[in-house]
């Protein structure tokens, strides 16, 4: 069976600050403690309380749950070890926010909180030691202000707290370039370090879920004006991605994604963050030009208005790569936007996409058969681990992953298989994961595999609930009563319901929830 850890509770962030310290002295903190890290609070932390119970129900290290031994991540690397932390820090703002609409959605359900990232972060740094090292990696969207999201995450705060730990915490920006959008027209780029261990190219060939598809890789467009590199690494037998060196010679990833829906494949979740492990998204096809009828997935059929918009848009694109036309470009988004709206399917962004998914599977099939010694695909497993604990303290529904409404969900789900992870995320959503083609597909796929889930029955779900963190075990029990840790609840996936099903994207509703449910 795959094990899947679910932990309920209040779900919100109230009232927890930077460094988001745990509010109670965890017995197996005190190694980190004693050097002088943050571990004091003005308030109990319920997020820090809900990862370390997610943690125990995965039977990490379980033998030694509730004393100062207990060393989770330990399960899966040595003192020494490179821990890669994978957050969802796409960008910097929910428009909500800037339209006065603060009821509806904020920042909380569009990024990993740092309140999620603090508490794996402690547990990342006990299995590390003092001589291994934790870095936070990512590659956010190409209008992400990093530095904002330092300030919102408190990213400044928590090195702090691992140097006064005598730890080693880092923070990468994994892009190479950023830009400054102006009416949906790129206006500025600036140049960025990127990822200091540089970049590899990684290429699936045949191995690729491309391969077969029928796909026009000459349709590809990625995420920038130019199509000529989305095309050009996904065509002639290759199926080449750029990822960060940072993150494939790590001894350990841990995948932080956010609950939420999103509008090219449903919903984000596992297999989609690893979107942000790129250093060159444009390498990423996103969609295919033209309606279905035409052999595209840009929208679903061949309307003249969307048939114009899109001809125009390729008129447009290689003016605006050299930076010509941004002011009349920008004219017309502004036309259109006030004349049709924002809810009209673009860009692939619907049910339809045939494009995106794949993309997404071929990005975890590269990380779970690429380690330091390079690609092989013809082992008869994943030559890595990756863990993975989903932040839905404060999910998002409706129009994600940019612009969700925010849905206080109250939970964790945590494990090692990204398919029996996301398979129970949705089952809280009140989705259907034969519905979502990068769940259904996966499960069908018998190549090399990225997860060992052939049937929802595969998976077996532990359920927790936990309010405050006394209630997780706080205070270290006598050693003979050590072994005997809180019993484990186990469902089957069909077991876990929603409390009402979540507002899929416009480009999806009506063909991703479950028949059998009804709306919120």
């Amino acid at each position: 069976m795959n094990r899947v850890g679910l932990v309920r509770t209040e779900g919100s962030y109230r009232d927890l600050a930077p460094p988001f310290a745990p509010g109670v002295a965890f017995p197996e903190l005190a190694g980190l403690a004693s050097t002088g890290g943050a571990f004091e609070a003005a308030a109990p932390n319920h997020v820090y309380a809900a990862v370390r119970e997610a943690l125990r129900m995965l039977e990490l290290d379980a033998e030694h749950f509730g004393s100062e031994a207990w060393n989770p991540l330990g399960a899966f690397v040595r003192s020494g070890a490179t821990i890669a932390l994978k957050p969802n820090f796409i960008r910097h703002w929910n428009p909500c926010e800037t339209e006065g609409r603060t009821e509806e959605g904020s920042i909380e359900s569009v990024i990993t909180h740092g309140s999620v990232l603090r508490a794996v972060a402690d547990y990342a740094m006990l299995a590390a030691g003092p001589d291994g090292e934790v870095i936070v990696a990512e590659a956010p969207q190409q209008d992400c202000d990093f530095e904002r999201i330092r300030e919102i995450v408190g990213l400044d705060a928590l090195v702090a707290h691992a140097e006064a730990c005598g730890r080693r915490l880092s923070v990468i920006d994994l892009r190479r370039e950023a830009v400054i959008f102006d009416d949906g027209i790129i206006v500025e780029r600036k140049e960025l370090p990127g990822d200091p261990r540089g970049y590899r190219a990684v290429d699936l060939g045949s191995r690729s879920f491309f391969e077969g598809s029928g796909l026009d890789p000459n349709r590809f467009r990625g995420a920038d004006y130019d199509p000529g590199p989305t095309a050009e690494h996904h065509r002639d037998g290759r199926n080449e991605y750029l990822l960060s060196e940072t993150v494939l010679s790590s001894d350990l990833i841990v995948n932080l994604p956010k609950l939420k829906t999103h509008k090219k494949t449903g919903v984000t979740l596992a297999l989609k963050n690893l979107v942000g492990i790129n250093g060159d998204k444009n390498w990423l096809p996103h969609h295919s030009l033209g309606a279905v009828n035409d052999g595209g997935d840009e929208f679903p059929q061949a309307r003249m208005i969307d048939k114009l918009r899109s001809r125009a848009t390729e008129i447009a694109r290689p003016l605006l790569a050299r930076g010509k036309g941004t002011g009349f470009f920008r004219a017309v988004r502004r036309v259109e936007n006030a004349t049709r709206g924002d809810a009209f399917i673009r860009a692939g962004n619907w049910y339809g996409n045939r494009t995106t998914w794949r993309m997404c599977c071929d990005l975890n099939r590269c990380l779970y058969y690429s380690d330091r010694a390079g690609l092989d695909l013809d082992m008869p497993r994943p030559v890595r681990t990756v863990l993975t604990l989903i932040d839905g303290i404060v999910a998002g529904e409706g129009d994600g992953p940019l612009a969700p409404s925010d849905v206080p969900l109250g939970a964790i789900v945590a494990g090692t298989d990204p398919i029996a992870v996301d398979l129970v995320a949705v089952r809280l959503m009140g989705f259907d994961h034969e519905l979502i083609p990068k769940l259904r597909e996966p499960m069908r796929d018998t190549g090399a595999r990225i997860t060992r889930v052939r049937e929802p029955e595969e998976v077996e779900v532990a359920v927790s609930g936990v309010v405050s963190p006394d209630e997780a075990g706080g205070a270290a029990p006598p050693p003979e009563s050590r072994a005997e840790s809180p019993a484990i609840a186990l469902q089957r996936l069909e077991e876990i319901q929603c409390s009402g099903v979540f507002e899929a994207h416009p480009g999806w509703r009506g063909h991703i929830e479950q028949r059998d449910e009804t709306s919120r």
